[in-house]
């Protein structure tokens, strides 16, 4: 159930929603203590009832935590209030990058330095052994002082084998009030990432890659009608792993 606006966790009140995904929701809110805006990602009660992903949500926040980079959206707190954990992060003002490629062509300079500052986060995330898994699009805002990568919901420390699928995983960003499908994000998802297999640096290298061709030519570099369709193996993504095309 979404959060009212007035809603109280702890020092920070619930203004209204701004989108859902398969890790929580997030919402604009008010600091009181410091009369400041903010964005707080909450994990439902009855999410957080669930060990794994009550997991994967603080290891959101450890991850989000350990990265300072002026591309990467800064963690302000964490806590739990009423039975739901939540992480405070800064309120970004901005459009998506996929807001920006849907109204039209991305003029090249721009699209170099939008791709240049996305590539300088994740060598900090990947410098310290921190693996996004979600890089595409909807995840980076564009901002005036820059484009900023968040939603570090799959990310992995350390990445070994999972027991877990991960393209079961991944996260929709959606309106609170609307139920969408998942095929946006596969279409940046690595083949290793696709069939479950153990994921490293080389898996949001293969997803940056389809982020900039798509910043540079305005179409997505795999199109299909389903999830499906885009698992199928093809030219593109037949050989069961990324290093095929990034090394």
């Amino acid at each position: 159930m979404a959060l009212e606006a007035g809603t109280r966790l702890g020092d920070y009140e619930i203004l209204s929603p701004i989108c859902a995904g398969g890790m929580g929701e997030v919402y604009k809110a008010r600091d009181v203590r410091l009369d400041r805006i903010v964005a707080i990602k909450v994990l439902p009660a009855h999410l957080s009832e669930n060990g794994q992903l009550r997991q994967r949500f603080e290891q959101e926040a450890r991850a989000v935590s350990s990265l300072n980079h002026p591309n990467i959206c800064t963690l302000h707190d964490i806590g739990r209030a009423a039975g739901i954990d939540f992480m405070v992060m800064e309120y970004i003002e901005g459009e998506t990058l996929a807001e920006r490629i849907a109204r039209g062509p991305i003029p090249l300079e721009e699209a170099i330095e939008i791709g240049l500052r996305v590539a300088d986060a994740l060598d900090k995330a990947h410098r310290n052994e921190i693996v996004h898994r979600d890089v595409k699009p909807g995840n980076i805002i564009l901002t005036k002082s820059g484009p900023k990568l968040l939603d570090f919901g799959l990310a992995k420390r350390r990445v070994t084998r999972s027991s877990e699928s991960d393209s079961s995983a991944v996260t929709e960003q959606k309106p609170l009030t609307e139920h969408g499908a998942i095929l946006e994000t596969v279409q940046y998802m690595a083949p290793e990432q696709v069939e479950a297999l153990e994921t490293d640096a080389r898996t949001d290298i293969f997803a940056f890659g389809a982020l900039l061709y798509e910043l540079l030519t305005g179409r997505k570099a795999f199109e299909g009608k389903s999830q499906a369709s885009l698992r199928a193996p093809s030219c593109l993504r037949s050989h069961g792993r990324s290093q095929s095309f990034v090394r």
